[in-house]
């Protein structure tokens, strides 16, 4: 039988109702003739409620019992839903991960995937079953201890699913009907496309377009595995949401297919560093090593008098996301201290967004930075850092512009228009 991955996220099992809804979506492709592995998240909201338990009960927690607990979510959602498809008469049964059995590494609450091994569950369709419902976001680790993927992690679940079951397409429901040029909620002319390729899907991912995680859409691409993004409020068929694909799929692409942004972004600058061989290895190494995400890169001449500073020196900025500033500083602190690194000042901007564009057809079409850099100058929005790479240009600007800057870029490539 051909066989179809779905996965519906917390919104859409938020309430008896809502999985009720899922279940009848569920059912209809078993009458299409589908076997049909269902990966659930935990019920909307549930998970931040089992996290806030662990935290009050040990601030300090073990990292092992913190995936016990945030990992019961998925179970409970997993069994409502095949309970409810056997009231549909839809035979089914659920599945945690240690019974699968998800094989993951060690590495509780940030576990990846080492296989998944297909015997147990094809020979539960083999005797009739029609439906595996499984619980997303956990596994089992080496020492036969429950872990988690980390926030998202369902996404990445039924993607793996996908792979290793060879399954037609994967299916993502969730509170969006597919992936937009933008976000809708910033300006009106923001577009549903039809299909986006896997390059630019996991640019905006990266980027902050929520609709799907960064990690799924990695082993999407690598995979080959067919996504398709839509909504589980509305009535579906085979022509909805947005497939993410490879690139052969698609005709003919846009130069930019969309503008992305993340709010929450940080630049931290290093005034009069040293200029030589490894200073960048001496910063960057400990910013790692403290688990700091920097983005963007920038190194330029230093502003401050050369005769003060005897040989080469230069500025060194970098962005990451605001809520890991504290760490970067420290780290940065600590290494001056060392005698590893030496700066006259640690400069930081917490209210600076990025906005980046997106699109595969930059391979092959020039002007897009003019294009993008020009939209902005018209609106008097200073750019502060500038990064690219061969299908996106981000930039940095002051975050009280951000919205503006998205406006003015959605209209300067004309993505209302298909």
């Amino acid at each position: 039988m051909p066989l179809l991955v779905m996965k519906f996220g917390g919104t859409s099992v938020a309430d008896l109702d809502r999985i009720k809804n899922a279940a009848q979506k569920v059912r209809r492709e078993v009458e299409r003739g589908y076997d049909v592995i269902v990966i659930v998240s935990a019920m909307s909201g549930k998970t931040n409620e089992l996290v806030g338990w662990v935290e009050a009960t040990s601030p300090l927690f073990d990292a092992r019992e913190y995936d016990a607990v945030v990992a019961s979510g998925e179970n409970v959602t997993a069994g409502l839903m095949a309970l409810t498809l056997q009231e549909m008469d839809v035979p089914a049964r659920s599945w945690q991960g240690w019974q699968v059995p998800i094989n993951t590494t060690a590495q509780h609450s940030a576990a990846r995937f080492v296989n998944i091994p297909r015997r147990n569950i094809d020979q539960k369709f083999a005797e009739g079953f029609k439906v595996a419902v499984v619980a997303g976001f956990q596994g089992i680790g080496p020492d036969g201890r429950v872990t988690t993927l980390g926030r998202g992690g369902s996404d990445t679940t039924a993607v793996a699913f996908a792979a290793a079951f060879g399954a037609e397409r994967c299916d993502i429901y969730t509170d969006v009907d597919g992936v937009y040029t933008t976000d809708p909620r910033i300006t009106s002319k923001a577009r549903k496309l039809d299909k986006i390729a896997f390059e630019e899907m996991l640019e905006l991912a990266s980027l902050g377009a929520k609709v799907l995680q960064t990690r799924s859409v990695e082993l999407a691409m690598r995979y080959k595995v067919r996504l398709r993004v839509l909504s589980s409020f509305e009535d579906t068929d085979e022509k909805s949401g947005t497939l993410v694909c490879d690139e052969d799929e698609i005709m003919e692409s846009k130069v930019v297919n969309g503008v992305a942004y993340s709010r929450e972004e940080a630049k931290i600058t290093l005034v009069t560093v040293e200029d030589r061989p490894g200073i960048s290895a001496a910063i960057f190494a400990p910013l790692a090593e403290a688990g700091v995400n920097v983005d963007m890169i920038v190194q330029n001449i230093s502003e401050r008098d050369y005769e003060d500073h005897p040989g080469a020196v230069t500025d060194m900025t970098f962005s990451c996301p605001v809520n890991q500033v504290a760490r970067a500083k420290k780290a940065m602190e600590d290494a001056k201290a060392s005698g590893h690194i030496a700066y006259d000042e640690l400069v930081v901007d917490t209210e600076v967004a990025k906005v980046s564009v997106v699109g595969i057809g930059m391979r092959s079409h020039a002007g897009v930075a003019a294009r993008m850099f020009k939209a902005l100058a018209d609106e008097n929005i200073n750019i502060k850092v500038i990064s690219t790479s061969e299908i996106k240009i981000s930039v940095l600007i002051d975050r009280k512009y951000m919205e503006l800057a998205v406006q003015a870029l959605h209209d300067a490539f004309e993505l209302e228009q298909v």
